[in-house]
């Protein structure tokens, strides 16, 4: 009896080795795996650029496209993504507040200069009283919104109002516009609803809207909201983090903005 539970005893050890090896072989292939949450226009089209450049250099770059702002940092916070590429600093500041999340910074990658579309107008000056203007719902980009409201003059905000304002900041509305909050992600397809509306970059171009061309209203070069790689706190140096940064600052990257987005859409930071 005693042989028999020795022998059991070894074999046991013998499969928890085998196992342990195993996990650990995975663990070192998944280290060699890069994937990415990202909105599909001009993230999820960037990255594709690079799969090439990732392999030589011995990673695989898997691309999870999502079309929301909320999912892909949930699934970044939880592990099931070791980085995504979608939002810009401020989004992502407020969202680790409200959210308690863990994510940071890892490379700033390119600006997207947002802008006031209309179908039905074909400047601010023909906007008529009482005009419905739609603008993002999630804190940041309604932030953003309205502080492009006041960039053209279309509205004041309180003293103070910053990244996060609310419509409720607002202290003088010459025109008495209605803003209206509309989900980022529907903004294209309500814009026939409205009168006009602020709609983000990685929205509009997929939407065939081009900023300088359609919009009323465009966004400053010097717009704070730069599109990153974000990762959980503490992975920000990780080798194939570092490698997908420097990936998409490439000479191939840029040469595919200036050919694709001519019109400034999308403009690279250093």
């Amino acid at each position: 009896m005693k042989k028999i539970f020795a022998v059991l005893v070894v074999l046991l050890a013998s499969v928890a080795f085998v196992f342990a090896g195993g996990a650990s072989d995975s663990s070192s292939e998944n280290n060699n795996v890069i994937r990415v949450g990202a909105t599909p226009e001009p993230h999820a089209a960037l990255l594709n650029l690079v799969v090439d450049d990732l392999a030589s250099q011995g990673y695989t770059l898997e691309i999870v496209d999502f079309t929301d702002y909320v999912t892909p940092n949930t699934a970044l916070e939880a592990g099931e993504l070791d980085a995504n590429y979608f939002q810009h600093i401020p989004y992502l500041d407020t969202f680790n507040v409200e959210q308690g999340t863990h994510l940071v910074n890892a490379g700033g990658i390119h600006i997207e200069p947002i802008a006031l579309y209309s179908t039905k107008y074909d400047s601010l000056e023909s906007l008529p009283e009482g005009a419905r203007i739609a603008v993002p719902n999630d804190p940041t980009n309604e932030g953003r919104a309205l502080l492009l409201l006041q960039d053209a003059g279309l509205i004041t905000l309180k003293e103070g109002a910053g990244l996060e304002a609310l419509p409720s900041d607002i202290a003088d509305n010459p025109k008495n516009l209605k803003i209206q909050e509309i989900e980022a992600a529907s903004l294209p397809r309500a814009l026939q609803d409205v009168d006009a509306a602020v709609i983000n970059g990685n929205y509009a171009i997929p939407a065939g809207l081009i900023a300088t061309r359609d919009g009323l209203y465009v966004e400053s070069g010097n717009s704070p909201y730069v599109n990153v790689i974000a990762v959980r706190e503490g992975h920000e140096n990780d080798p194939k983090i570092v490698a997908l940064v420097n990936a998409l600052k490439s000479d191939e990257v840029r040469e595919y903005v200036a050919e694709t987005y001519p019109n400034g859409e999308v403009i690279l930071v250093d």
